[in-house]
């Protein structure tokens, strides 16, 4: 039998028994939703996922980076072709605002970035593989990842940690929701993706007193508000024209009041580009430029900066693939193309070590509804993207 008709025999049945396990899908998404766990802490999640990977007698290791999974799904000729998918497990610090019945039962706690999405569609496709293990070729690993809301992000810890010891992949697959899509369609992005993301923390030092004698004082106030300005030269005058950059103070704290000048001001940020050698030439024109302008109005400038994920890049050649098995399995007209953005993702760092290829999958409603942004406290998914997410997982394993 030829390739073409192979590729086309798994494709038929990875359809199938994606839609045919359609209520299975629905059934372990609203369980990890209802029960979502903070980046690290994902102990019940892990061990739901275990149970459910012995359930299907899949071969798994766990442990890593305390809950991290590795699971193995081998199909013929296991040596013959080897790719990684996954899926990130860490919920974020939200109170839920959704009147569903899978609500958050961890008030304050919120899976609003899709999560249990990404764990649900990693999982599905393992056991698609494993049932259909005969029909195709290869080993394919699913990771089931901790901690990716915060830094250091579980990705670079699971590396360290020798995730691919034993296991070196053709590439790595990962997909993430995306409410700007409706349910049945995907979008990708080869090359330059999503930006580094590095956190800026400033303390302004100046001189407190009465806020009627400012002659007396070194404000720090005022130096915090010439700082925040002078800090957007950065992405507005020293980045290169072909290269783009956001710095942005989300968080400025200064204990003064109406008649009060502070002694310090403290101020929070991020900086985030795609250009990684321009990424760290930045962090010392911030620092410089903290330091020697809070100095010529008096005061002084302590600067930290906490480097995060680095630019995701996604292989061209892997990605161009997938592309074209994206096409293949749900139709030229759900398969769109995508801007780079400015937000991060830690498999960035997987994409550093191997090819890899992350791409998003449509969760809103054909009706706008499931449309709520990510990281918001009424974020939810139209859940026919589930068997969408489940089998392109299954078929970009196995076909790519």
């Amino acid at each position: 039998m030829s390739q073409p008709l192979i590729m086309e025999n798994i494709k038929e049945k990875i359809k199938e028994l994606t839609h045919q396990k359609i209520a299975t899908w629905v059934a372990i998404r609203r369980h990890l939703h209802a029960h979502p766990e903070l980046s690290f802490q994902e102990f019940n999640t892990s061990q739901f996922i275990q149970n459910k990977l012995t359930e299907a007698g899949i071969a798994f290791t766990a442990g890593w980076v305390k809950t991290g999974i590795a699971a193995m799904v081998y199909g013929k000729n296991p040596e013959s072709r080897k790719y990684t998918l996954r899926g990130d497990m860490d919920a974020l610090p939200i109170l839920e605002k959704n009147q569903v019945e899978y609500v958050s039962q961890n008030p304050g706690v919120m899976h609003a970035c899709g999560h249990d999405v990404h764990t649900t569609c990693a999982l599905g496709a393992a056991i698609v593989l494993h049932e259909l293990r005969e029909y195709w070729e290869g080993t394919v690993q699913v990771i089931f990842q901790p901690g990716e809301e915060i830094l250091p992000g579980g990705a670079n810890e699971m590396i360290k940690e020798g995730v691919f010891k034993d296991f070196q992949p053709r590439g790595i697959i990962g997909q993430h929701v995306y409410p700007e899509l409706p349910a049945g369609k995907v979008g990708f992005k080869p090359g330059w993706y999503m930006a580094s993301t590095d956190e800026i923390y400033i303390k302004i030092l100046g001189k407190g007193g009465h806020g009627a004698k400012p002659d007396k004082c070194i404000d720090p106030i005022l130096i915090s508000a010439h700082l925040i300005t002078a800090l957007q030269q950065v992405a507005s005058r020293w980045t290169h024209n072909n290269d783009t950059s956001v710095l942005t103070i989300g968080k400025i704290q200064g204990m003064g009041a109406t008649n009060i000048i502070p002694d310090e001001v403290t101020m929070e940020g991020t900086f985030r580009t795609f250009n990684e050698e321009w990424r760290y030439i930045a962090h010392e024109k911030i620092q410089h430029l903290c330091q020697h302008l809070a100095e010529s109005m008096g005061g002084k400038a302590e600067v930290a900066i906490k480097v995060g994920y680095p630019a995701l890049h996604n292989d061209p050649d892997l990605t161009e693939k997938a592309i074209q098995c994206a096409k293949a399995f749900l139709g030229d007209e759900n398969v769109v193309p995508l801007s780079q953005r400015t937000t991060a993702e830690d498999f960035a760092y997987f994409a550093q070590h191997y090819p890899g290829c992350f791409y998003r999958l449509g969760t809103a409603g054909s009706d706008g509804s499931c449309s709520a942004p990510v990281h918001n406290n009424q974020f939810n998914i139209d859940e026919s993207a589930l068997a969408v997410g489940v089998g392109l997982l299954a078929y970009l394993a196995t076909n790519i």
